[in-house]
């Protein structure tokens, strides 16, 4: 399974199923619906009717941008009205080839396959106006990994170079085997366990724990920046207390609740997935200090020593700005900022929500390790390739050609 579809589809994505490139999104139904406000005023009525700053209502971000700055934009914050367009059609190019069969080499070839996955199941946003998400360091780009973290990430690599190596990918030089080198003889690494508790799909199938966690129906969490087919956040308040609902992806919704009354963290024994949210007010700015995260959850490399400090900020009635500063001092030498500014969407289009399913963990996983043992039989009766040759991890060639990233 190259890439994670859910079987349901989530009636929030539909407000803004138009965004992909062809399609404009300069405007949701709701903010036609409202009348121009400055900010200023606008934060100033949008309360809550016990005298709450209101952040409640489906909100999106609608345009792409990449997290980093690409090394194409160093020094360069923000693209051109001329660079977007040219993106834009570039991006648009990507999705018709998809669509195209006869632009895909070889029927039932691995790239034929793999653009199975075209826009039908991936759609492109229009490119945003910043060049990262990151704001700092001002370069946009993550900071430096710390000694300890790189030998982490350098041990990872090394154990998933290793199951790759008696493949094609390292034998074609592919980007994926870079570091590595093609050997035929199958590594004995195969036998190992990772460095540390596996998160990412590796080019193993002896059980669950070598398949991804969206594989395992284990779903993504915080910090949340989107997702290639969609990201919306339903935000519900209460006297004493605020309740977050996700929708990520093809239905892979979360939810979190924000503990407002002032009380301290849970203690470090107890960790959660999606970490324990202690919330409180900055004028009309929510602040929400997040700790105490599984060391089975990870975020580019973090993992229980991660640490957020959210700001949601109502800026109009049709506007909401979202910074978090992001922080573990095991893993990066400096802490790092985001921002998005998210749209909101119409609750009237989106007032049925669908119970988020996954059907991966029931069927796609399954299917994975029982084709791995099919694949081990029939080369023990030598009817078939060694199944260590054969990488099973490679990505779609869609994602992999988005200009943006």
């Amino acid at each position: 399974m190259r890439e994670r579809f859910s079987g349901s589809v989530i009636a929030v994505a539909v407000a803004t199923a138009a965004a992909v490139i062809s399609v404009s999104v300069d405007r949701t139904a709701a903010q036609a619906q409202t009348p121009s406000v400055t900010a200023t005023t606008a934060a100033a009525a949008l309360k809550t009717p016990w005298g709450e700053p209101d952040l409640q209502g489906i909100w999106t971000d609608e345009t792409d941008t990449p997290l980093q700055r690409p090394a194409k934009y160093a020094g360069q914050e923000f693209f051109t009205p001329a660079q977007r367009a040219e993106l834009d059609e570039a991006r648009t190019a990507v999705l018709a080839n998809a669509d195209n069969a006869a632009a895909r080499s070889g029927k039932g070839s691995e790239r034929d396959v793999a653009g199975a996955y075209n826009s039908q199941f991936v759609s492109f946003k229009r490119t945003g106006a910043r060049t990262s998400l990151i704001v700092d360091p001002p370069d946009g780009r993550i900071p430096p990994l710390t000694p300890q973290a790189q030998k982490i990430a350098a041990a990872e690599r090394e154990f998933h170079l290793a199951l790759i190596e008696a493949t094609d990918t390292c034998k074609d030089k592919s980007p994926a085997c870079a570091g590595g080198k093609y050997d035929p003889t199958p590594s004995p690494r195969f036998n190992e366990l990772p460095p540390r508790y596996n998160v990412v799909a590796i080019n193993r199938h002896d059980g669950p724990e070598d398949g991804n966690l969206a594989n395992r129906c284990l779903t993504g969490g915080l910090p949340e920046f989107g997702s290639r087919t969609g990201s919306y956040r339903r935000i519900v308040q209460t006297p004493g207390g605020i309740s977050m609902f996700y929708d990520v992806g093809q239905g892979q919704g979360w939810q979190r609740n924000i503990v407002m009354n002032g009380s301290p963290h849970l203690p470090a024994s107890i960790r959660q997935w999606y970490g324990d949210s202690r919330g409180h007010w900055e004028g009309d700015t929510l602040v929400i200090d997040v700790t105490n995260f599984s060391p089975k959850t990870d975020f580019q490399g973090s993992r229980e020593n991660l640490h957020l400090i959210e700001r949601f900020t109502r800026t109009s009635p049709t506007t909401l700005a979202y910074e978090v500063t992001i922080e573990d001092p095991t893993v990066w030498t400096r802490p790092w900022t985001v921002k998005e500014e998210f749209t909101r969407q119409s609750d009237e289009e989106n007032r049925l929500y669908y119970e988020p399913r996954c059907i991966e963990g029931n069927f796609g996983l399954p299917g994975l390790l029982h084709g791995r043992r099919v694949e081990e039989l029939a080369f023990a009766q030598g009817r078939g390739p060694d199944p260590r040759t054969i990488d099973n991890i490679k990505g779609g060639f869609l994602l992999q050609d988005d200009p943006l990233r």
